[in-house]
């Protein structure tokens, strides 16, 4: 017979996320409906290397279903650099009590638990980047909020172009995935989307520039995500040689090269704007809030019924579970008919 779970652990790793303290809200209010202790980590994985811990209870989770971030906090530490700090990891593990541990990550935290799983330790996890780019749920919460606030800016940034005569390029996020250009350019009437699915062909989006020039549209929009490329392809990076504990490269740059090159080509005074880390501040929207609240009871269920190595997951409006190792296994990319749906509306 299984032993009764007691006392759990969650934390959360990878940028910050509008949904992620709904999360938190409703795991503490399901566990704490079973009897269970709940255990905050500090910082992702590095909290729980180094045993750093708050406890999560009604009081301390009251009132923060509209905040922004984690009360947790985050890192980007990947365990898996340094065998030690698997083994202090575990230790940790076993030195509080934690019966078992909710992870709530995009595919780098989820891919550390996917290690973890495979080495006995009991994790769920639950689905979170504003990039909605995890295989086996719909719709990742956070991506919501960052669709809405890169809207609103393309909507401002409408009036000044248009007021000014000028090409706006609005560099939003998206490593490798370009679905929140997309949304956001679509809901946003944008004239050109360029995102890293589809290389960037430089003509041919000047053309389109061009050709609303000639019936008198004097200015135009461009969204570009920040993991875009030019044919053949070299991504535009801050810096080449800064990478994070997951080998990733610090991306940005390619909203400035493509306003001078389309200021160049076509002669059109052309501005850049770059969202940046805008696009994850501040609080989600009432989507989010919903969305990592059922996330978060779905996760303790999935503990009450010790089906571990899982992840809950958004397929149509029900929350299931699906296994982690298959939803972190490949990313969710924009496919030719979504990007064609949006090239309908271009020039």
């Amino acid at each position: 017979m299984a032993t009764a779970v007691k006392r759990i652990g969650v934390l959360t790793g990878g940028g910050d996320c509008p949904g992620l303290n709904p999360v938190i809200r409703a795991v503490v209010r399901r566990s704490v409906a079973e009897g269970i202790e709940v255990v905050g980590i500090m910082n992702g994985w590095k909290g729980l290397i180094e045993a750093q811990t708050m406890p999560l209870n009604l009081t301390s989770v009251s009132g923060i279903i509209h905040r922004g971030g984690t009360i947790l906090g985050t890192s980007r530490t990947n365990p898996y650099k340094k065998p030690e700090q698997v083994t202090a990891l575990k230790a940790s593990v076993k030195r509080l009590g934690l019966d078992a541990l909710i992870a709530i990550g995009g595919e780098d935290t989820l891919g550390v638990a996917v290690k973890l799983v495979n080495e006995g330790v009991s994790i769920v996890g639950v689905p979170k980047t504003i990039d909605n780019d995890l295989s086996g749920t719909d719709y990742t919460f956070g991506f919501d909020t960052a669709v809405n606030i890169a809207m609103e800016a393309i909507d401002r940034l409408h009036t000044t172009a248009e007021s000014h005569h000028r090409i706006m390029v609005v560099e939003v996020m998206g490593r490798h995935a370009g679905w929140i250009a997309l949304h956001a350019g679509l809901a946003g009437g944008a004239d050109v989307i360029l995102i890293p699915e589809f290389p960037i062909d430089v003509e041919e989006v000047c053309g389109a520039i061009r050709k609303r020039h000639e019936r008198g549209k004097l200015f135009s929009i461009v969204v570009v995500a920040e993991g875009a490329e030019f044919k053949p392809g070299q991504t535009v990076t801050q810096s080449q040689a800064q990478l994070d504990d997951f080998g990733h490269v610090r991306l940005g740059g390619i909203g400035q090269r493509m306003a001078e090159l389309i200021e160049k080509k076509t002669g059109f005074e052309t501005r850049v704007t770059v969202l940046g880390h805008v696009q994850r501040g501040g609080s989600p929207t009432a989507f989010d809030r919903v969305l990592g609240t059922r996330f978060g009871v779905k996760a303790v269920e999935l503990v009450l019924a010790r089906e571990f190595g899982k992840m809950v997951s958004l397929q149509g409006n029900r929350i299931v579970s699906v296994s982690i190792a298959e939803a972190t296994g490949k990313l969710k990319t924009v496919d030719m008919e979504m990007y064609q749906l949006a090239q309908l509306f271009f020039g």
